[in-house]
């Protein structure tokens, strides 16, 4: 089954307030607080009162976005996210895998992400919190085969992943690289982007692959599919991005049921 959301930092412009009565618009279940803007790492008061007005609005805090980067950022305390998060009520803290590409990075490199990973995997685990990395570039989950190598180095059950798919990359490249992330997934990142240019377009025009993804991401099980950045940041696109998301994801689950 998917729940439908919204990546917060889509609207960096925009307050918490000004989100959540979007979000309620469009007929969204939830929202991704990123702690750049709206919910900063160890504000407990405003993850506290974010996470209520999430709530009152008669939806759910799908996961925290955090800017932690594994062996990365020792001047941010993972305690601080870990607890935001929790003010927060959500279950999912999102980290990125470091900052250096696989093809870059040292075997020392990749035992300490691996490591650091693992220590909190578990240490996220104990307060009811599953830890996703980010399927992103220049990290170690920017191809299938490095995000496959970590989620074994790791080997923690508690460590899932997002799925997005990557710029230049055919659609049919995309549905096989998402074969690594299948049995850690718990979210997708939809958004559409021209895979020359990177010029953000209407979701509608890519209805058809992202049918594709949707299809085969379902298999994971119960997962998040969070709108990321529209076109020109408008407010109106998101909400015609959010009605071509939640059609898709019809059409996705009347394929189940046949």
């Amino acid at each position: 089954m998917y729940k439908t959301g919204l990546v917060s930092i889509t609207f960096r412009g925009l307050s918490p307030e000004e989100i959540i009565n979007l979000v309620k618009k469009a007929g969204l279940h939830g929202i991704e607080w990123g702690g750049d803007v709206h919910v900063p790492h160890g504000r407990i008061d405003t993850a506290t009162e974010v996470g209520r007005k999430t709530r009152d609005a008669g939806m759910e805090v799908c996961s925290y976005g955090s800017y932690y980067r594994l062996a990365e950022t020792p001047e941010l305390s993972f305690d601080d996210v870990l607890q935001t998060a929790l003010a927060l009520e959500t279950d999912i803290v999102r980290v990125w895998a470091g900052k250096k590409g696989s093809s870059e990075a040292t075997e020392d490199y990749w035992k300490a992400v691996a490591d650091e990973a693992r220590i909190l995997a578990r240490k996220s685990a104990d307060a009811g919190i599953k830890l996703a990395t980010e399927w992103h570039g220049n990290t170690l989950t920017d191809t299938a085969e490095a995000a496959a190598r970590l989620f074994e180095m790791v080997d923690d059950e508690n460590l899932a992943t997002y799925w997005q798919p990557r710029g230049r990359m055919a659609p049919e490249t995309c549905l096989n690289d998402m074969e690594a992330a299948l049995p850690r997934l718990v979210g997708l990142h939809v958004f559409n982007w021209h895979v020359k240019t990177r010029e953000r377009l209407p979701l509608e025009e890519a209805a058809e692959t992202w049918g594709r993804y949707l299809k085969k991401a379902k298999t994971a099980g119960d997962i998040y599919a969070m709108l990321e950045f529209v076109r020109n940041d408008d407010p109106e696109q998101f909400l015609e991005d959010a009605e071509c998301l939640k059609k898709l994801i019809d059409l996705t689950l009347q394929e189940k049921n046949e």
